[in-house]
């Protein structure tokens, strides 16, 4: 998940840097993504495995890890992208907002994907521990309250106006949708020694 994100984000903000003329988020703006979604995943270990997972042992694979992450990550940058479009081309946004909205995507696919990849079957069916949804909801709660708060200016946020909120709604229900029917393949080649 890790890598995945990471990848996705990295590759996220080099398309960037050609396209746009500015930062998309800002080296303070990163720092709190990373520390926001870094808290939100404290409850993995509390969370149970899948039974088919840990029925046999098995090694590190790392070309299913490297076939996970190059499945998974541009997936979520081509859904950064989607959002970079919205804003630019639909709702011509300044650069605050676009890095506020943007901000909120961001943390919206990468916390929310963890209650998908968990499971190689149907998310639905296997409930995650109530400290990781405490954790992940918690967090995730954080990330969208921020850009409202007093102090979101000093941060370099600024108020979304309610189209823009549901139009990242919509990008993050897609995106969760396409990450789930993807992970089977994405999964596929996971070691199972």
């Amino acid at each position: 998940m890790g890598t995945s994100s990471n990848f996705g984000n990295m590759l996220t903000m080099a398309l960037a840097s050609v396209v746009l003329p500015f930062l998309p988020l800002t080296a303070v703006q990163i720092l709190v993504n990373n520390l926001i979604y870094d808290l939100s995943q404290i409850g993995i270990p509390f969370d149970r495995a899948d039974a088919r997972e840990t029925a046999r042992p098995h090694g590190w694979d790392m070309k299913a890890l490297l076939h996970f992450t190059l499945v998974m990550g541009p997936l979520s940058s081509l859904f950064d992208v989607a959002t970079f479009a919205a804003l630019l081309l639909v709702f011509h946004v300044d650069v605050e907002t676009f890095r506020t909205a943007w901000f909120v995507e961001s943390m919206a696919t990468q916390i929310l994907v963890v209650f998908l990849i968990r499971t190689r079957g149907p998310f639905w069916r296997l409930k995650p521990h109530p400290m990781l949804t405490a954790t992940a909801l918690g967090f995730l709660g954080v990330a969208l309250v921020l850009p409202f708060m007093p102090f979101a200016g000093a941060l370099g946020f600024t108020f979304l106006s309610g189209k823009i909120i549901g139009m990242i709604g919509l990008l993050v229900a897609a995106y969760l949708l396409l990450a789930e029917m993807l992970k089977g393949s994405a999964m596929e080649g996971h070691s199972r020694r």
